[in-house]
């Protein structure tokens, strides 16, 4: 935020109409064929769920060009209806660190690193659709576990 700029004048309204348009947009997206923006997102609609924390995390694991857009499907779906946690993201080109021109990111958000029932829970989803080699990284500790 600009210096002079206060709270207050910010214009929600806009913002909200911005993060809409994006998730709309996101919706039909496929990770395999976009190169615009770095990542796809898919937010919860559904259920009654607790806000994220300062202290989320999420779930990651690394895909390919071949299999990111299925398992994006299956995953967008899952956090639409609110069988994993509050926001699922997955990276159209390879992320820091990913050498390989094929490789891409795949990130499910939890609201709470320190809900370890609501962790687990999440992790179990994403086993149970296949996913493996499975890391937890929560936002504001060294808590990381990987599966």
């Amino acid at each position: 935020m600009p210096k002079n700029e206060q709270p207050s004048d910010l214009n929600l309204d806009l913002i909200h109409k911005v993060q809409n348009a994006r998730l709309l947009h996101d919706a039909t997206a496929r990770p395999s064929a976009l190169a615009a923006v770095y990542w796809i997102e898919a937010k919860r609609r559904q259920g009654d769920f607790p806000m994220p924390t300062a202290t989320a995390g999420e779930w990651r694991v690394g895909l390919s060009v071949e299999n990111v857009d299925s398992i994006w499907e299956r995953v967008k779906a899952l956090t639409v209806a609110g069988k994993l946690g509050y926001k699922s993201k997955v990276s159209t080109a390879p992320a820091a660190g990913q050498a390989d021109p094929d490789a891409r990111l795949l990130c499910v958000r939890t609201y709470d690193a320190r809900d370890q029932a609501d962790v687990a829970r999440v992790k179990v989803a994403l086993l149970e659709i296949g996913l493996r080699d499975l890391e937890y990284v929560a936002d504001k500790s060294q808590l990381s576990q990987r599966r």
